[in-house]
């Protein structure tokens, strides 16, 4: 990734150690001690602890994995406005700092590249939204993977509830789901079930840039492909 585009990506970026912050509210307000979200997940109590104090930025499947045991959205964890109105509304709408209700201000429309909210993951991948406002119930990304990036270990697989859309801007991605492997060139796109085993994995020598959509995700689970222990 060129300077350049790294100072991009971090003018709106959602710094882990806030991510963690937040993983750790919603675990205490629902009375889960730190070993047993560990336990439920399959990952070391140590490592939950530095995901919420910032001190390891997390996986794309462990991310997955603990915003789902706690039945949140990635919206609501990754992407939480610190600064609404960092999109661009239509001309004759109210503002964010307009004295008019809440209720009364109208939804901010477009989000400019500038200012598009997104995190890094410990897996060589980046996650930038696409829409202007949280949508609980659609992720709308612009995805990056870094050269040898992944979505998980070459090991493992993941699954969650929803379905996915990709569309693939340049670079060369490998989705493998379940015993297939697709490999997607810029201008490939793919839409498949994510409750089927899949993987997402830079198969070449530059970063992956490409559009993903996921609607209606929920629970994740990651899996141990048979003869990886």
């Amino acid at each position: 990734m060129s300077a350049a585009r790294k100072r991009k990506v971090r003018s709106g970026a959602a710094d882990a150690g806030g991510v963690g912050q937040r993983l750790r509210r919603e675990r205490l307000k629902q009375q889960i001690g730190l070993r047993e979200l560990a336990r439920r997940i399959g990952v070391s109590p140590s490592l939950i602890s530095q995901i919420e104090t910032g001190k390891s930025e997390p996986s794309v499947s462990t991310l997955s994995a603990i915003v789902s045991e706690l039945n949140l959205s990635l919206n609501e964890i990754v992407f939480a406005d610190a600064d609404p109105g960092s999109g661009h509304r239509r001309h004759g709408q109210a503002r964010v700092d307009s004295p008019l209700p809440a209720a009364a201000l109208s939804p901010v429309l477009v989000q400019q590249a500038a200012n598009r909210r997104a995190i890094h993951l410990d897996s060589g991948v980046t996650w930038e939204r696409l829409t202007a406002e949280p949508d609980p119930g659609v992720d709308f990304l612009h995805v990056t993977y870094d050269v040898g990036g992944a979505s998980t270990a070459s090991d493992r697989l993941m699954r969650h509830a929803g379905r996915e859309y990709g569309f693939v801007i340049s670079g060369h991605l490998r989705v493998s789901i379940a015993f297939d492997d697709f490999e997607l060139a810029p201008g490939d796109s793919i839409a498949f079930d994510s409750t089927t085993p899949h993987r997402l994995a830079n198969a070449g020598d530059e970063p992956v840039r490409a559009i993903w959509t996921v609607v209606g995700r929920g629970a994740s689970t990651e899996l141990h492909l048979p003869g990886s222990d």
